[in-house]
């Protein structure tokens, strides 16, 4: 009896929140990321796949995340106007980010002169 009682408690804490998986298209608001989501699905009459983006805004709170990374958001409660999402985690960087890292720490050309 106690088993049950246990297994039924552990069962009401683990939370099912929707999870999808895109790419950062923005970062230029602060704790703030832009990820578009792609969705692939027949048509209805035709049966054709068809391609869907869709943007969705998510809590990145250490502003880990840069553009092009691939990520995984889950939803969470209302955060903002828009903001529904929080980032969960970074499944791949990008190597688009890695050379505008390199980028930054030496000077440009126009700054030595």
């Amino acid at each position: 009896m106690a088993a049950t009682i246990e297994s039924t408690q552990a069962a009401a804490k683990v939370t099912r929140r929707n999870e999808k998986v895109g790419h950062v298209i923005s970062t230029k608001m602060q704790k703030t990321i832009v990820v578009a989501v792609e969705m692939r699905k027949a048509h209805p009459k035709y049966k054709r796949i068809v391609r869907t983006t869709k943007k969705f805004y998510a809590h990145d709170e250490q502003n880990s995340a840069r553009l092009g990374d691939m990520v995984r958001i889950r939803e969470t409660r209302p955060l903002s106007k828009l903001k529904r999402w929080s980032l969960e985690e970074i499944v791949r960087r990008s190597s688009l980010a890695q050379i505008e890292d390199a980028s930054l720490p030496g000077e440009t050309e126009m700054e030595k002169n």
